[in-house]
């Protein structure tokens, strides 16, 4: 059966978001590995042994996959994509919005639209862009 995951990079910040998500999700960490942990760990500079090389995070019946840039480049950021978390109820989505909000950046705040009760973007703190919405 085919499957079809996000996979976010961050920038150094992959154990803390996927931590975050976490418990703010009541999901579960499946896989958190380390460069230095890898096999590979000798194909990377030694700076980067705490960086996440593959990282798995199950969101009730949902898998978001992660790791740290390990690219020469700079890292570019996230774009041109959104998570969308959907709610049945408005006080779980404000919980959300809000948590993913403190350290962020909110584009429009939760409120109704014509398309659903509540609806709102930002950007969390690890430079991931959120849609939440009460349908």
């Amino acid at each position: 059966m085919q499957q079809l995951f996000p996979y976010l990079l961050f920038d150094g910040t992959c154990k803390e978001a996927l931590q975050f998500y976490e418990r703010l999700f009541h999901g579960r960490i499946e896989v958190l590995s380390t460069v230095g942990e890898s096999p590979m760990a000798s194909q990377f500079p030694k700076r980067s042994a705490h960086r996440v090389i593959h990282g798995r995070l199950s969101i009730v019946g949902s898998t978001l996959m992660a790791s740290d840039w390990m690219l020469a480049a700079p890292y570019p950021g996230i774009h041109g994509v959104r998570l969308m978390l959907t709610y049945p109820h408005a006080e779980n989505a404000t919980q959300a919005f809000e948590a993913l909000a403190i350290g962020g950046r909110v584009e429009m705040p939760l409120q109704a639209t014509p398309f659903a009760r509540a609806y709102g973007t930002l950007t969390d703190r690890f430079g991931v862009p959120w849609q939440v919405m009460v349908e």
